[in-house]
């Protein structure tokens, strides 16, 4: 079972990855990560994924469903360059972490990338 490090070098293995993080989305910080920032500083791009992240996750609209495990399973946003993959992972704890997976638009494969994030949030280990 991989630790922070081995998920993100993991993550950062597939088509088109550009850089990757775990993120705290109650906190905004990064615990971990790899390859390039889209604003050049992985702090910066953490607040801001966890300010969205907390938005999906504290919205009912998008948390309608079961009540074990994180609230939302991932969120995808597509810009005209890439797409971010956010994958709430769950945890032993409050579940307040996730997984940011930037890909390049042209050279990334966006399903592929949402199935070896759920099995990476499935595996890795917290703690």
């Amino acid at each position: 079972m991989p630790g922070i490090d081995e998920c993100l070098i993991e993550a950062m293995a597939l088509p088109g990855a550009r850089g990757a993080s775990l993120v705290d989305w109650t906190s905004g910080l990064a615990l971990g990560t790899a390859g390039d920032s889209p604003v050049g500083d992985h702090e910066t791009t953490a607040a801001e994924t966890a300010e969205l992240a907390r938005a999906a996750a504290e919205f009912d609209s998008f948390t309608s469903g079961g009540t074990e495990g994180p609230p939302v399973e991932d969120l995808i946003v597509t810009t005209r360059a890439g797409y971010h993959v956010l994958r709430f992972v769950e945890t032993s704890f409050d579940s307040s972490v996730f997984l940011h997976l930037w890909l390049d638009r042209d050279s990334g494969n966006l399903a592929l990338a949402r199935l070896r994030l759920r099995d990476l949030a499935d595996r890795l280990v917290l703690g």
